[in-house]
């Protein structure tokens, strides 16, 4: 080790593969434990924002009553993703998860398109987390205290206390996110107990809302309104109601990513990942449902049609079962919500793009980008880019008067969404390639966990890459005709490019740090210090 901080923040020693002298940064180690982790990944998930956001577009414009039954489904594939993420997650701990799990399983190459897919995505998710946050913290001044503060004021704000979060260990960020999430989870499981308490709603249990099949059936109809008497006939898609319901678990993968500081990670982090998948399956499924059976299934489609009364299906229930101040504290908990799945996802960016930099692609760049904190251990400069390339997008937007909820906040969703499909789809066929194609550990290969899940799960995650790109124009909504939404496409086509460019370009011109693509891992990953990188299988496999 090559500082006094070695073993508790600074730099591991990358001696296999890596140039004369040069040494690999890395992040504290045994900051958080198991909830930290918990607590970092189900935020990026946004409990309260993916079910008040999310369950009454997928309940009017997609199955309907069946909602429910397309997050049990979105449980299942992800699920069998899960499962095979999770064991290679035994064997590879590095802080670009994806990164480190596509380079080893389908080659480098592959591993820096997957790599620079998810570093986007993750970068454009806390812009989009940033734009709702104003929207948000702008209705809510409006209600509660009649100001109309614009909603770029608060975005600035949530920009420049992420910076400073992201400045100190990963404990820190961990603490303030677990208060923020415990809060929207314990509103939501009130709603849920409530609605059992008072024996149900208006139009019955609603029981075929759990029938997996109905995830597949489109909503169709005509429907009166309770709250404005008038009737609405809805029209829509099941794939409509599947996608969003995919679309409410996007940020979970990002658990694999805090293996290098957490304590034990082998252990801990299998178990957050199958923790937090299946958790918030479960307590989407029971929530969503018990929403609609709290509003009345026919209720909740009409108000559904209707986005000024689309939040009721949650804040009706509350407010006749608890009262109006629960309607309150669900407006300021998707505030803190959006802020503290914002939040997340800058931890997200920073660490993928200090993982990039670190194994140094380009010069300068592991000495930038790539270096830690020498006392925090952070990825602090990683995280200071991150700032400026979130709040480049925020005032980009601002200063053409777009809306931080239908422009910022759904265009950069849809942008993000779009790129981290393709690598969940990546990585889900890694785990097979890792594990049956290389023959890597093969006291962990399985006919199931390793080969059926994960291609189970692979092929789920290629039809919701086909659901995005049958519904994005709807996701979009009146931003449709917006020239970024028409250039999401070529913009992750350009990401894609810039990955294959570098991967030949390094493999032709820098084989040195070719052969360390994907492979900066923690070997030694026991209780005790100090924890060593190891280069894994730093041969010139052909890949």
């Amino acid at each position: 080790m090559s500082n006094d901080n070695s073993t508790r923040a600074g730099k591991g020693v990358a001696d296999s593969g890596a140039e004369p002298g040069k040494q690999v940064h890395r992040l504290k180690a045994n900051s958080i434990g198991l909830i930290g982790v918990l607590f970092l990944s189900v935020a990026t998930a946004a409990p309260i924002t993916a079910m008040v956001g999310n369950v009454p577009i997928a309940i009017g414009f997609g199955n309907g009553a069946g909602a429910p039954a397309g997050y049990m489904v979105a449980t299942i594939v992800l699920g069998l993703f899960a499962i095979g993420y999770a064991t290679m997650a035994k064997h590879i701990t590095s802080t670009g998860a994806f990164y480190g799990f596509v380079s080893q399983g389908l080659g480098r190459i592959p591993g820096l398109v997957g790599g620079l897919l998810t570093s986007l995505a993750y970068i454009v998710f806390e812009a989009a987390l940033v734009g709702i946050f104003g929207y948000f913290g702008n209705q809510l001044a409006m209600d509660l205290f009649h100001a109309d503060i614009s909603w770029v004021y608060f975005s600035i704000g949530m920009l420049v206390v992420n910076a400073v979060l992201t400045y100190f260990d990963l404990s820190l960020a961990a603490k303030v996110l677990g208060v923020f999430l415990v809060a929207e989870v314990f509103m939501l499981a009130l709603l849920a107990v409530t609605v059992v308490a008072h024996g149900g709603g208006p139009q019955g249990w609603s029981l075929e809302s759990l029938n997996p099949l109905s995830a597949f059936r489109s909503v169709t109809g005509a429907f009166q309104n309770p709250m404005t008497g008038t009737t609405v006939a809805a029209a829509g898609t099941a794939g409509v109601g599947l996608f969003f319901a995919f679309w409410s678990w996007v940020g979970f993968e990002s658990t694999a990513m805090y293996g290098e500081e957490s304590k034990n990670p082998k252990k801990i982090i299998p178990i957050a990942i199958m923790t937090s998948v299946l958790g918030i399956g479960v307590f989407y499924v029971l929530v969503s449902w018990l929403a609609i059976v709290g509003t009345g299934p026919q209720n909740a489609i009409a108000l559904a049609q209707d986005s000024a009364t689309a939040p009721w299906i949650f804040f009706g229930p509350v407010e006749s079962n608890i009262g109006h101040w629960a309607v309150v504290m669900f407006q300021i908990l998707l505030l803190s919500g959006s802020f503290a799945c914002g939040m997340a996802f800058h931890n997200c960016a920073a660490r993928y793009i200090y993982a990039l930099g670190r194994e140094g692609h380009l010069p300068g760049l592991a000495e930038t980008i790539g270096r830690t904190h020498p006392r925090h251990g952070s990825p602090h400069i990683a995280g200071f880019l991150q700032s400026g390339l979130a709040t480049v997008i925020v005032l980009l937007f601002f200063a053409t008067g777009r809306d931080p909820y239908t422009g910022l906040y759904t265009l950069m969703a849809i942008l993000g969404t779009g790129a981290i499909l393709i690598v969940q789809a990546m990585a889900a066929f890694a785990v097979i390639g890792y594990f049956h194609g290389r023959k890597e550990h093969p006291e962990s290969a399985h006919w199931f966990k390793t080969f059926l899940a994960p291609g189970l799960g692979g092929v789920g995650m290629l039809y919701v890459c086909y659901l995005l790109l049958q519904n994005a124009a709807f996701a979009a909504g009146s931003a449709v005709s917006d020239p970024i939404f028409i250039a999401i496409p070529y913009i992750v086509g350009a990401f894609v490019l810039a990955g294959l460019g570098l991967g030949f370009w390094l493999r032709a011109k820098r084989p040195e740090i070719y052969a360390l693509v994907g492979r900066v891992t923690l070997e030694d990953t026991d209780a005790e210090l100090p924890r060593v990188y190891s280069e894994h299988s730093l041969l010139m496999d052909k890949d």
